[in-house]
């Protein structure tokens, strides 16, 4: 079944064009199934054309996976995620992390359907599951100051944010209508909820 992520078909070019086709075919095929053969078809050039610019099929995953953690964990980087409490780190986190993965639908949506099938597929689910824990770290500290229900267990709290975010590769669409303030959606239903107050 195709992936609803497509990519546009794009003339041949430098390497950030190569590795946006390859994503796309990526998604589309699965990383397994991908040949050198079918990318070169997709970005239109030869494959020696693009041993030019990645030294095979892994290095260009590894390419992509990178762009998509390292937007990750740009994310607990800013100084808004860093200083406050734990609630308001937490609400920067999860506006930024949303941030990211419409700025990279295409990278996150490779990242989320890993599957530890390489090495580099390995290293990417480890940097998936560090992040994971810096979340759920904060979390824990949210309940401990006591901005976080106490009765919810961390742990189900930080896989309902990263489940909550994580599926809207599924549905997101750049320019479609109602997702220009996604970020701040999300963070009002997740700490808010989406049934008014009695």
């Amino acid at each position: 079944m195709s992936s609803p992520v497509k990519r546009a078909r794009r003339p041949s070019g430098g390497r950030d064009a190569l590795l946006e086709t390859a994503v796309g075919e990526f998604i589309d095929r699965g990383y397994d199934a991908t040949s050198m053969e079918d990318l070169s078809r997709a970005a239109g050039i030869t494959k020696s054309s693009f041993y030019h610019h990645f030294a095979g099929k892994e290095a260009l995953l590894r390419a992509a996976l990178e762009r998509a953690v390292d937007g990750l964990f740009g994310v607990l980087d800013l100084p808004e995620a860093r200083t406050g409490s734990p609630a308001d780190r937490l609400r920067v986190i999860v506006a930024a992390q949303v941030g990211v993965l419409m700025a990279e639908l295409p990278y996150v949506t490779l990242l989320l359907r890993v599957r530890g099938n390489t090495e580099t597929e390995r290293w990417a689910l480890e940097r998936r599951r560090a992040f994971d824990a810096a979340v759920r770290a904060l979390v824990r500290d949210a309940v401990d100051a006591g901005e976080v229900r106490s009765d919810v267990d961390p742990a189900l709290a930080a896989r309902l944010l990263s489940g909550t975010i994580n599926s809207i590769v599924e549905w997101y669409r750049p320019g479609r209508p109602g997702t220009a303030t996604l970020p701040e959606d999300v963070v009002r239903a997740a700490f808010s909820g989406i049934v008014p107050a009695p």
